[in-house]
This record gives C-alpha cells, sequence and structure tokens, in this order.
C-alpha cells in the first residue's frame, strides 16, 4: 500500500484508513484457504457453518475447492446474519436473526444437526464459525421452548455480562452448542475453521464452541445468571438442576477426530493497523485486542490517556492509540446503540472538547449491537454540535442512546456488512 502524507490528510480520513486496513487484514477471502485440510479420494464433504462472516468464508473455501479441484465433492450448509449472505455455488446460504435468534435460526440449526449425523468415518466435515454463531445455531435442547430461549438471551444481551458468561449459559441450553456438534458428527473427520471475535481467543467461546470440549458446568451457568439477576424460565431451571444440560468435555473420545484452528485474530487485526500507522508516520501505542468492562468506561479511561499522551509530547509527530477487545453495555434506559457508540460518547463526554484529539470506534462486522451503523467518529467539536443540535451526552448516556446523540450530529460510521468479525476496532487520533 503506498504511504498516506498524515499531514495532508483529514483526521476522520485518516481514521477511516486505518479502520479499512482492519478489515482486510480479517478478510476470509486471504485467511480461509491456507487453513483447509487435504480432502482423502473417498468420503463425502460437507461444509456447515455460522455466524457474520461464515457465508464470505463458505465462499474462500468454494475458491480453493475449485483450486484444488475437489469443488465438485462439495455439499453443505451455512447460516449468517441477514444481510451477510454471499452467492456460492454448492453450499447453501441461509440467513437468519442475529444477535436475538429467530425462527430460521432455528430451522437452520436442526438441518445442520440432521445432516452432520448422517456423516460416517470416511467423510470429513468442514466447519466455518465465527462471532455471532452462537445466536444463528438457535437449536434449544430438548424441555426448553424457543420462546424462553429467546427470552433469556434477551435479558443476557441486557445484563452488562461479558461473551464468555453469556455463552457459558448458551452452551447448556443448546442442543448443538458447547461440543455437542462433534458429538453428532461422530466419527467423522472434523475440522473447524474459526474466525475469533472474543478476547483471548478462547475456541470454547467461539460462537459458543459447537466443536469444542466445553470447560464449564450447568453449575457455572445458573451462578452467572443469578449473579445477574436474571428470571430463570422453569424449564431451564429444570434443564441446569437436572442431568441432560451438561455439555461434552475435555478428553471425551467423540473430539479424537476434531481439529479446530483460528484463522484469523483480532491481534492479528490490530498487529496489521498497527504496521500500517507506522508506515505513514504515526508514533502507536498499542493498549492490546483484548480489553473488556463496560464501554463508556472505558472510553473515559482512553480520553484521560490521550490528555496524557498529548501533553507530555516532545515533538509534533502524531499519536495513534489502538485497541480492540469486546465492551459490554448495561442496559438500564430506552435508548439506542451499541458498545462502540456507548464507548465513544464516554470518550466524548471525559475529552470535554479537547484540542488535536479525534476517535473512531467500529465494530468489524459493520453493525454495532443491532444498529445499521459500524461506529462512530469523535472530535473537538463533537459537544460543541450537540449543543447546537440540542443533544445532550450526559442525558443520552443516561439514556444509553449512544446512537441518537451521534445520527444528530452527523458522526456515524456507516459501512454495511463487512462479511467479517474479529471484534471491535479503535483508534484515538493525537495531533
Amino acid at each position: 500500500m503506498q504511504a498516506v502524507d498524515v499531514e495532508a490528510g483529514s483526521p476522520g480520513s485518516i481514521l477511516r484508513e486505518l479502520f479499512e486496513c482492519a478489515l482486510r487484514a480479517a478478510n476470509p477471502m486471504h485467511c480461509v484457504p491456507d487453513f483447509l485440510p487435504d480432502i482423502p479420494a473417498r468420503g463425502r464433504v460437507v461444509v456447515i457453518g455460522a455466524g457474520k462472516a461464515s457465508a464470505a468464508m463458505a465462499k474462500a473455501v468454494e475458491a480453493e475447492a475449485r483450486q484444488r479441484g475437489w469443488l465438485e465433492r462439495v455439499e453443505g450448509l451455512v447460516v449468517t446474519r441477514y444481510q451477510h449472505g454471499v452467492d456460492c455455488e454448492k453450499i447453501e446460504i441461509v440467513e437468519a436473526s442475529h444477535p436475538v435468534p429467530d425462527i430460521a435460526g432455528e430451522i437452520a440449526a436442526r438441518r445442520i444437526l440432521e445432516l452432520v449425523t448422517e456423516l460416517t468415518a470416511e467423510d470429513t466435515l468442514i466447519c466455518l464459525v465465527s462471532g455471532g454463531g452462537s445466536a444463528l445455531l438457535a437449536l434449544p435442547a430438548d424441555g426448553v421452548s424457543a420462546e424462553e430461549k429467546t427470552a433469556l438471551n434477551r435479558a443476557l444481551l441486557r445484563s452488562g455480562a461479558p461473551i464468555d458468561r453469556m455463552n457459558c449459559v448458551r452452551k447448556h441450553i443448546s442442543a448443538i452448542k458447547g461440543g455437542r456438534l462433534a458429538a453428532a458428527a461422530y466419527p467423522a473427520r472434523v475440522v473447524c475453521l474459526m474466525i475469533s471475535d472474543v478476547p483471548f481467543d478462547d475456541p470454547s467461546v467461539i460462537a459458543s464452541g459447537p466443536t469444542v470440549p466445553d470447560p464449564t458446568t450447568v453449575h457455572d451457568a445458573l451462578g452467572i445468571l443469578e449473579h445477574y439477576k436474571i428470571d430463570i424460565p422453569a424449564s431451564v431451571r429444570e434443564m441446569l438442576e437436572g442431568e441432560g444440560g451438561e455439555t461434552p468435555k475435555p478428553g471425551d473420545p467423540i473430539f479424537a477426530h476434531v481439529e479446530n484452528i483460528i484463522v484469523s485474530k483480532p491481534s492479528e487485526m490490530l498487529a496489521a493497523v498497527e504496521r500500517h500507522a507506522v508506515d505513514i508516520g504515526l508514533r502507536v501505542v498499542s493498549l492490546g485486542a483484548d480489553l473488556e468492562g463496560e464501554a463508556r468506561e472505558l472510553g473515559r479511561e482512553h480520553a484521560q490517556l490521550a490528555r496524557q499522551l498529548r501533553n507530555e509530547r516532545q515533538d509534533d509527530q502524531p499519536i495513534v492509540i489502538l485497541s480492540g477487545g469486546e465492551t459490554t453495555v448495561t442496559v438500564r434506559g430506552d435508548g439506542r446503540g451499541g458498545r462502540n457508540a456507548e464507548y465513544a460518547l464516554g470518550l466524548a463526554v471525559e475529552l470535554d472538547g479537547a484540542t488535536g484529539i479525534h476517535g473512531l470506534a467500529c465494530d468489524t462486522d459493520g453493525i454495532d449491537g443491532v444498529e445499521d451503523n459500524a461506529g462512530v467518529f469523535v472530535d473537538p467539536d463533537t459537544l460543541k454540535r450537540a449543543r447546537k443540535s440540542q443533544v445532550s451526552a450526559s442525558g443520552s448516556l443516561l439514556r444509553n442512546d449512544a446512537y441518537g446523540f451521534f445520527a444528530a450530529i452527523g458522526s456515524l460510521v456507516m459501512t454495511g456488512p463487512t462479511k467479517t468479525n474479529v471484534n471491535d476496532f479503535r483508534a484515538i487520533l493525537i495531533l
């Protein structure tokens, strides 16, 4: 890529350029092919998957399979979020709801389970898993109704619980997650390719680990629900307190022919952006790709760091603070907005118009929460424009209405679905 003259570019264009670099680094067409297995001459080749990147991953599989000469043997089914589908030749792509499951996701999950149950020891199952797969593989365990599972999922999303705790609960009330897909596919060879969207890249957390041994227990799941004061439907409590809710554990022989491979990580995305930032003349301060915590509070912390770096700087070289991870939002109001907008609003409030500091916070899947924006921009005039538009920053935070705040001042970042997902990307530019 040709180097960009930082002085000639606007802060917003520089930040957007860094975000686009992040998306290129996580493009499934680049990161999937090298990890595909060698395919035996005999047996079926079945491809299944779930997640916001899974359809694009399926297209990458087909392209590589064509090059290797086994595309005609491919069959399968992948479920992705509405508007995240792509055209595939041999693999059926269906769309369903995320983050709250719907009947389309349940039907797709049931079809996937039926498909893998037919496999033999001669067959190869290629699983394509990415963030969002947990909601899209929406098949409740026997005895748990879809309505109760959906209500529980809504409560988890509003609770402020981190993704690993939410997925612990999801695994134990599912017929397909928490290693149960691998159990259904046994004795077939299973190769699961994952794009990680979770802090620390735990395979058992990515999409609730459908092909991964589950180290958590039903008692863990119950403890999480009680900790976050979530009402537990009677059928769910019966499942978790009975014997049928436990998931397959490490050491179970059903995993003897299973290989789980992470093909793209948030840390790799951030490293690619860091290299590009250096190439265009920025000094990089990287906070890592695994940050968690309440979104608005992290935004405030990063504002304080940005001020400190600006005040202590000994030269004129622009600085960029990079970070990734997955924050949480404890929903108390009735507003709109995802975790990136809430982070950015906390950032803007704490900066309070500080000169020379600009920020971008976006989800790499192009969807911040359930909204139509990937994220937002922040600049020194953010609060000034809000006052002119008669929008209160503090009031918007109180209502969890960060989307409404940034929409009113024209600071939303719109990309549409990116067809990948390596979690959040944040950059603060100090000029």
